[in-house]
């Protein structure tokens, strides 16, 4: 069983928001309404302050309280891909899994009437695809790939650029990583 994971690499990201354009042009979503939402923040004090970008999105937990609360089993995590996914059909748009997500990755499509988010690309990956992000990035800062596989190119660039996962504490334990 595969157990999929992304490295984001924010010493190579350029910051362009591809990855969201990306996700925006092959879902046929509005702008703004991208399963990858940019945020910026800001470190340091006075006149040291430097801001940073942190492209977010579902971290694809392996204890996702997302899923705990779906009152109706539409957000699942697919045991083939270690990934969460949201069957559309089952969604009736209550919301709880917005409140439960502490990444807050997912959004409300008032058109639809039911959450979003990120899913891997599930279907292009399916495919022998990268998702659409990994594909579309100019500055190669997203690697994808099996952490089950310890040779995957995404195993190899955690280990080797010591990336971190966001939040540990919380005992989420998200399969998205960070180099800073």
């Amino acid at each position: 069983m595969a157990h999929y994971g992304m490295l984001v690499d924010l010493t190579m990201c350029a910051q362009c928001s591809g990855c969201t354009v990306a996700c925006e042009t092959l879902y046929g979503r509005p702008p703004g309404e991208s399963g990858v939402h940019l945020r910026s923040y800001e470190r340091g004090a006075f006149p040291s302050v430097k801001r940073i970008t942190l492209p977010v999105q579902c971290m694809q937990c392996q204890n996702p309280p997302c899923v705990e609360v779906c009152p109706t089993g539409a957000t699942y995590q697919d045991k083939a891909t270690g990934t969460v996914q949201i069957d559309q059909s089952r969604c009736v748009g209550c919301r709880y899994c917005m409140t439960a997500c502490p990444y807050g990755a997912r959004q409300f499509d008032p058109t639809s009437g039911v959450v979003i988010k990120c899913t891997f690309c599930i279907q292009r990956v399916a495919d022998g695809k990268d998702p659409a992000c990994v594909q579309t990035c100019i500055g190669h800062a997203r690697t994808f790939g099996d952490l089950n596989d310890p040779t995957s190119d995404v195993s190899v660039a955690i280990a080797e650029r010591h990336a971190i996962r966001l939040n540990p504490e919380l005992g989420t334990q998200p399969s998205v990583y960070y180099v800073f």
